[in-house]
């Protein structure tokens, strides 16, 4: 039987993935303020996260209201070099002369899939070698040894040293609500202690649990190591945040969604995000 959106939820129609990020936003110390036309979230301790910094419109923009959300966006984070939106509506994914015209000024308009699950099952590939476990002490520098290796493989990553800062920031807010009980950072370790997978899981509220981050590291890939920590994560969460929906975002042109639904996984919504990069 298909995941569907949580029963207290039901009623509302906002988009469920960013039901979930701005709670998780909350837990790492953003400010959340809600303005009468949209609602603008801001990480003070990571300027540079993008979407930790951008503005949430109340449904999908017009023809031509592009230059009234980019003056909206520069007078809500005036320092920013990056431009975000998201919608704050369900999809369908946003195209015709509206992503024409945001394609046009430099944006990605993308529309990720937001799957769900009442629980997981293990992967086909299971892998019993590794050693799972949430992270403590040195292994919050293992992740950050991790991000920046994923990073340096990716075709499209950031530059290394301001996206080591970001790392940073990002993997201290994640400790700090580790920290407060709202979830946890997990990873995959071999004997030698190097972190080969990692994701977060947090507390949304309403029993729902948000993934965050899955990675894992160029050299350990094709190992079994993502789908069986999806899974762990799941089960930790059921059992330490009493989650009740489990909420994973993926693209779907890429391969981590097919993982996601053999792991239990079932795509619920649409979400609609517009992503201008800094300038190089």
């Amino acid at each position: 039987m298909p995941a569907t959106r949580p029963a207290s939820l039901g009623s509302m129609t906002r988009s469920l993935g960013y039901f979930t990020d701005v709670a998780l936003r909350r837990q790492e110390g953003s400010l959340v303020q809600a303005l009468p036309d949209s609602t603008v979230v801001r990480s003070p301790a990571n300027p540079t996260f993008w979407w930790g910094n951008f503005l949430l419109m109340p449904a999908p923009p017009a023809p031509g209201d592009l230059p009234v959300w980019e003056a909206a966006f520069t007078r809500a984070h005036p320092r920013a070099a990056h431009r975000v939106f998201g919608v704050d509506l369900p999809g369908p994914a946003l195209g015709g002369p509206v992503a024409d015209e945001w394609r046009a000024a430099g944006y990605d308009v993308r529309a990720d899939t937001v799957l769900t699950a009442p629980r997981t099952h293990a992967p086909r590939r299971l892998n019993r070698d590794a050693q799972l476990r949430v992270l403590q002490g040195a292994d919050w520098d293992r992740a950050l040894a991790l991000r920046e290796a994923v990073n340096a493989a990716d075709p499209h990553g950031h530059e290394p040293d301001g996206y080591r800062v970001f790392a940073r920031r990002k993997l201290a807010a994640y400790r700090a609500a580790q920290a407060a009980g709202h979830g946890a950072v997990l990873g995959a370790f071999d004997d030698d202690g190097r972190m080969l997978s990692g994701l977060g899981i947090f507390d949304a509220g309403d029993g729902v649990a948000r993934y965050q981050s899955v990675e894992t590291h160029p050299d350990a890939r094709s190992r079994g190591l993502a789908g069986t920590l999806v899974h762990h994560a799941g089960e930790w969460a059921r059992e330490h945040l009493g989650a009740r929906t489990l909420v994973i975002v993926a693209d779907p042109e890429y391969h981590a969604q097919r993982l996601y639904q053999s792991v239990g996984f079932t795509p619920t919504e649409v979400q609609i995000a517009l992503e201008r990069r800094p300038a190089e």
